[in-house]
């Protein structure tokens, strides 16, 4: 049976289509994809993200700890500041793709994939030297709240000062007169917050966010829109467009690598051999230039041979083109590149393009 989220009853009550989803039952559209997708890109949407993990090192030490797990240097953030890396395996793939949280060197908070929480953990547990990591993913429920009108909508709920909250950074509050964690991250190329809160207290604070938020224009969103929005931004999903068997050189996500930390991290040595021999095949963004959409799977051609696969792909709501993500040889990735994807029995023509594919109007 899928595992349910404490903000299931509610998703019902506003008519959600639930589906099952790595194991829960989250909503995948309240009413049209289209128009939450857009309610972001314009005013505010609200997201049910309470099946993504929470883990936590505390104690002494805690900082080291987890900063040899981390591909990213932790060091180098401030208390109350967040960081987007990669917990990699010794060949220098993806484990999970994480974000960490620093409230102080002795208090690290990490949030992880649904999909990847009781293996992250083990992981963790298996390889910290130091400090043992605490599995908190059932003491929080967490809401996401983006779009340009999120700061508004939320600083009206709470007495915290939103403005010196920037991105990438958190504080601790009530919002709604429930106690939270708010972090300013987010998966969709708009300004937004996560609220981390207590299970009992989730219901409370989201239909405070609906209530307050009618005048901006919120709406309630489901997975839908949320794979939407972030494939525009070409934010990368575990599973599809990153996993344990493509690098983080080659998801082009070397900005999360840093190789000259004190320390080191696992997976250090191999993507230093791999930057040293050349990066082979690389994720490259692209749209086609015919007529179809590209979904997950859909073989990537040139010259009739196989070179890759679709890791992602949609017709894009904001950019009103067929878009798509996937790995080619590193001599296809420059933009401008041209290949096929097959649809259907059909070689359709694509190109590579710059990304984000969304860019503010």
């Amino acid at each position: 049976m899928a595992r349910r989220t404490p903000l299931n009853e509610t998703h019902r009550k506003l008519g959600a289509r639930m589906v099952d989803f790595v194991g829960w039952d989250m909503p995948v559209q309240y009413t049209s994809v289209i128009g939450e997708h857009e309610a972001v890109r314009t005013a505010v949407g609200l997201f049910d993200v309470s099946h993504m993990g929470e883990i936590e090192f505390t104690g002494p030490g805690a900082l080291d700890t987890v900063n040899r797990l981390i591909s990213n240097d932790l060091a180098r953030c401030a208390d109350g500041q967040a960081l987007y890396a990669g917990l990699l395996n010794d060949q220098g793939g993806f484990v999970d793709d994480i974000v960490v949280y620093r409230f102080s060197p002795e208090r690290i908070f990490i949030c992880v994939n649904s999909s990847n929480r009781d293996k992250d953990f083990a992981w963790m547990k298996e390889r910290a030297q130091g400090v043992k990591p605490v599995d908190r993913g059932d003491d929080f429920a967490q809401i996401a709240v983006q779009g340009p009108k999120a700061a508004g909508l939320i600083q009206r709920l709470t007495k915290a000062d939103l403005s010196k909250v920037g991105t990438y950074r958190f504080t601790e509050g009530e919002v709604a007169g429930v106690a939270c964690i708010i972090s300013r991250t987010g998966y969709t190329g708009e300004d937004g917050f996560e609220l981390y809160c207590a299970p009992e207290g989730a219901e409370r604070l989201w239909n405070a966010l609906l209530q307050e938020g009618q005048a901006d224009g919120v709406k309630p969103c489901g997975l839908g829109a949320r794979d939407s929005l972030r494939t525009e931004m070409k934010f990368a999903l575990y599973g599809n467009d990153i996993d344990d068997t493509h690098t983080a050189l080659e998801a082009g996500l070397g900005w999360i690598v840093k190789l000259d930390k004190p320390g080191g991290f696992i997976g250090k040595e191999a993507l230093e051999q791999q930057k040293a021999a050349g990066v082979k095949r690389r994720l490259v963004g692209f749209e086609l230039t015919g007529s179809g959409i590209p979904r997950h799977g859909y073989p990537l051609l040139k010259d009739g041979q196989r070179v890759g696969e679709v890791t992602s792909g949609t017709l894009g709501p904001s950019v009103k083109k067929p878009i798509g993500m996937g790995y080619v040889p590193t001599e296809l990735a420059a933009e401008g590149s041209t290949f096929d994807v097959e649809i259907r029995g059909r070689a359709v023509p694509a190109k590579v393009v710059k990304t984000p594919f969304w860019k503010k109007p």
